[in-house]
């Protein structure tokens, strides 16, 4: 490919019969140069321009690229956090029903202890009142026992008087 200097470098050997005029020449190459300048800058400009371009599609590319493994990396956590959280509300629900078996369980135990525990002090306090009954019972038949004695010392007693 020509370069701009390779224009500007030429030189063309003098014709000795009927040549091209010398300064037509030049002026056309001067023209020849400048256009050939113009559109040799302009294509490395492009040539740029395509070589950034390229990098940027390469580099959105790899963006979309890692955008796509982020939403898929994304819909799987939202998923497995979806499922621990299920999982989470399970055990807890499992939990619970266990723990408040476990407290009705307790709840029938202590009423059954203070079922016993009541039927124990009926009977306690049963026992205490035939105890009570025998002791004052017996006390008046002593007070009873005591009594005829008494009257029985006031008529041997009036006797003798």
């Amino acid at each position: 490919m020509l370069t701009p200097i390779d224009i500007e470098m030429k030189e063309f050997k003098k014709a000795i019969v009927r040549g091209y005029s010398i300064n037509d020449v030049n002026e056309f190459l001067d023209e020849v140069l400048k256009s050939f300048e113009t559109i040799h800058r302009e294509n490395i400009e492009l040539k740029d321009k395509m070589v950034l371009l390229n990098e940027n599609i390469s580099y959105f590319k790899s963006m979309e690229e890692t955008l796509k493994n982020t939403l898929v990396l994304a819909e799987k956590t939202a998923q497995e956090t979806k499922t621990a959280a299920y999982q989470k509300s399970e055990q807890i629900v499992e939990e619970g029903a266990f723990k408040s078996d476990q407290m009705i369980q307790d709840a029938r135990q202590e009423v059954y202890e203070i079922t016993k525990e009541i039927n124990e002090l009926q009977k306690q306090h049963k026992y205490a009142k035939i105890q009570i009954r025998k002791m004052l019972e017996t006390q008046m038949e002593m007070l009873e026992d005591e009594m005829i004695s008494q009257e029985d010392e006031i008529i041997i007693e009036e006797d003798a008087i």
